[in-house]
């Protein structure tokens, strides 16, 4: 009987997460909210204990980067981003990802990536290069970008987590970092070699034939020369030109407001002061705990008081409306992304701390056994729910009570990376519909579209590399 009442329960759990997948947007937190209340009222299991401190943290975060962007510190870090981008177009494969990688943990958050998805599809398209390579392997490393940042929302909530674990922001940072940075190199090494050439691609070959591309300045003269005298010297199905001299690509513009660099760097000074503080805890005040011992206060409390007072300061310095300030985007999404924590995380601890025997230790056995298996576990959950730190807060706890070593788990936290599985991210869709060559696509398959090579290679990449570089990373 308890093991029939343990399946429903888990139903509930499961059930709560598919409909708030389903809903959208800040369903998922409510539904997590819901499906808290019916494992209480109705199952009778005490609360869990709710994100309070990760809540908080994300908060005090997106606050800080609605700031900056109310003052024009995204459009500064965008506008850095495309000078980097578009003045390596042979090399664009490479460099591209990696730029959304370290705009992502500068920022902490993937958001920023939207604004580059132009400035890659028109570096791509108009050095002629098929633009789904680039665009298709930035999208993705932009999501290791997560994991490898002091202020995102993710990392808020395996800070909490880890906590007492012997893994803080310095040891977590120094596995996920590097292993990001290979798996950016191998994701784009690979990436290059996939898809065909724009001209030997039937798809956009079409789109010319229908006019609704035209063929990029640097492949007109190889163009008349594939269709053979019939567009040769003349003019393609558009009326433009496709022999002759070769048009020299302009540069795409990001205009930047006034302030803008101020407003930017305030908010990188204050994420370097948050990994100073992690690196350094004796630069953080200290207090006697039961014992009578000075231990230096939490990284969660810090990153809050740093990041409000970013806030604060960029709002003072700028002369920032804080009306303005809450209408931002990144606090629209900064807010759902705490509520879907908030509601996820309480059910997740309510199910998990009422059913330690009955779940927890076969679950722990099973990822003792096998450890990869949490890999497995965190990459297919990401994909499910499109919430990195819901999955954080579902599963590392269960990581931590088999007893798995902070390092290993660390490792394969980065597997949250399946968050581009099923074409659900407003990036993923972004990058299709800007890519007018139709090389970047979907397929009638949700698990097979042009970002699941990159992704599969991030993967096994960031994980591989992880689990070396714990190894020689002390606790």
């Amino acid at each position: 009987m308890e093991t029939v009442i343990v399946i429903l329960q888990a139903c509930v759990v499961i059930g709560a997460i598919v409909m708030g997948v389903r809903t959208g947007g800040i369903g998922l937190g409510l539904w997590g909210v819901v499906g808290t209340a019916i494992l209480v009222f109705v199952f009778r299991l005490e609360p869990g204990s709710p994100p309070v401190d990760a809540f908080f943290i994300i908060i005090a975060v997106i606050t800080a980067s609605s700031a900056m962007q109310a003052a024009g510190g995204i459009d500064y870090l965008v506008a850095i981003a495309s000078k980097i981008i578009q003045r390596n177009p042979a090399r664009l494969t490479f460099v591209a990802p990696l730029v959304a990688f370290v705009f992502t943990v500068l920022s902490g958050t993937s958001n920023i990536f939207f604004a580059l998805i132009p400035v890659i599809y028109e570096t791509a398209y108009r050095n002629g290069q098929r633009p789904e390579r680039a665009l298709a392997a930035s999208t993705v490393t932009s999501g290791l970008g997560i994991t490898a940042s002091p202020v995102s929302a993710a990392m808020a909530a395996y800070l909490v987590l880890m906590d007492g674990t012997g893994y803080g922001l310095p040891q977590i940072l120094a596995v996920t970092v590097p292993a990001a940075i290979v798996a950016c190199i191998a994701t784009s090494f690979v990436q290059q070699r996939i898809g065909k050439n724009l001209l030997d691609d039937p798809v956009f070959l079409a789109r010319v034939e229908q006019g609704t591309v035209e063929v990029p300045a640097p492949l007109k003269a190889a163009y008349a020369a594939k269709v053979g005298g019939s567009a040769g010297a003349g003019t393609s199905s558009l009326g433009a030109p496709v022999g002759g001299a070769v048009e020299k690509a302009g540069p795409v513009d990001h205009p930047v407001p006034p302030g803008g660099a101020t407003a930017a760097w305030i908010f990188i000074a204050g994420t370097l002061l948050v990994v100073m503080l992690g690196l350094f805890p004796s630069l953080r005040p200290a207090f006697p705990n039961d014992d009578g011992e000075l231990v230096p206060i939490g990284m969660s409390p810090v990153i809050e008081m740093v990041m409000f007072t970013v806030a604060l300061v960029i709002i003072l310095v700028r002369k920032v409306k804080p009306s303005v300030v809450v209408e931002q985007p990144l606090l629209r999404a900064g807010y759902v992304a705490a509520v879907a924590l908030f509601g996820i995380a309480w059910m997740a601890d309510t199910f998990i701390s009422a059913n330690e025997e009955t779940i927890i230790e076969p679950l722990g056995k099973m990822i003792e056994s096998n450890p990869l298996l949490l890999a497995v576990a965190l990459f297919l959950m990401a994909g499910l729910t499109t919430s990195q730190s819901a999955t954080t807060n579902t599963l590392i706890p269960i990581a931590l009570a088999a007893g798995l070593a902070p390092g290993v788990i660390t490792a394969m936290w980065p597997s949250l990376i399946g968050v581009w599985l099923f074409p659900a991210n407003g990036s993923q869709i972004a990058s299709v519909e800007t890519d007018q060559t139709g090389s970047t696509k979907l397929t009638q398959v949700p698990v097979w579209h042009s970002f699941t090579i990159p992704m599969l290679v991030s993967w096994v990449a960031v994980v591989a590399s992880g689990l070396l570089i714990q190894l020689i990373i002390p606790a």
